[in-house]
Formats: structure tokens, sequence, C-alpha cells
């Protein structure tokens, strides 16, 4: 599944293996395409040299074969240089996947701290 192949890479550092996980014509309401989400997926894998996530599904929505709609909650931490120096957050975010017949392609996402909105 698409979630699982990305919290593998988060977890592993590969930003490859995550920036192919999302089409070339990503773009979301924030008015972000591929290459903002890059360098937003950038400086939180130099700011956090270890990342754990753990995310609970919450609803997936297939539509037809080809696209699906993915709304997750996840906890995100991460440590940097210091022994103190830990981060920790809580967000939820709704994915919108394509298929290609092979593989999955975030196309879009919002997304908001716990408790706010999706945006």
């Amino acid at each position: 599944m698409w979630v699982t192949d990305a919290e593998t890479a988060v977890e592993n550092g590969d930003r490859r293996a995550l920036m192919a996980m999302i089409a070339e014509s990503y773009a979301d309401s924030r008015g972000n395409d591929k290459a903002d989400i890059e360098r937003i997926v950038r400086v939180w894998f130099l700011r956090n040299r270890n990342i754990l996530l753990a995310s609970k599904t919450d609803r997936v929505t297939i539509i037809g074969d080809t696209a699906a709609t993915v709304l997750l909650t996840a906890g995100m931490a991460g440590t940097g240089e210091g022994i103190l120096d830990l981060s920790a957050d809580a967000w939820r975010f709704e994915l919108e996947l394509v298929s290609d017949g092979r593989d999955w392609r975030l196309i879009g996402a919002r997304w908001g701290e716990l408790g706010g909105e999706l945006r």
C-alpha cells in the first residue's frame, strides 16, 4: 500500500524513494507543486536525523480503478543533532492518489495539525 511504502521511505531517510511516489502533476490547495513538496521534505529530513512515524488509516475510498483518497492520522517524531533535540507533532492528512495500472502516485494532499482544519 502507498502509505506503508511512504512511511518506510521517510523512516529510512530515503527522500528519492519518497519523491518517486509523488506525481509530476502534483498540486494542492496551498499552491504547492512537486518541487515545493520536495523542498518541504528536504528541510524536514535535514532538521531530523532520525524520524519515527506512527499512522492510523482512518478511511480509504477507491474511485473506479485508478483513483483513491486516503484519510489518515500520523504522529511524527524526529531527533536532530543533540540528545535533547526532539520534535514531535500529530497531523491529519487527506491524500489523493492515482494509479497508472502499476503504481499509485500522490497527486494532491490537504493536511493540518490534529484537531485543526485540513488545508
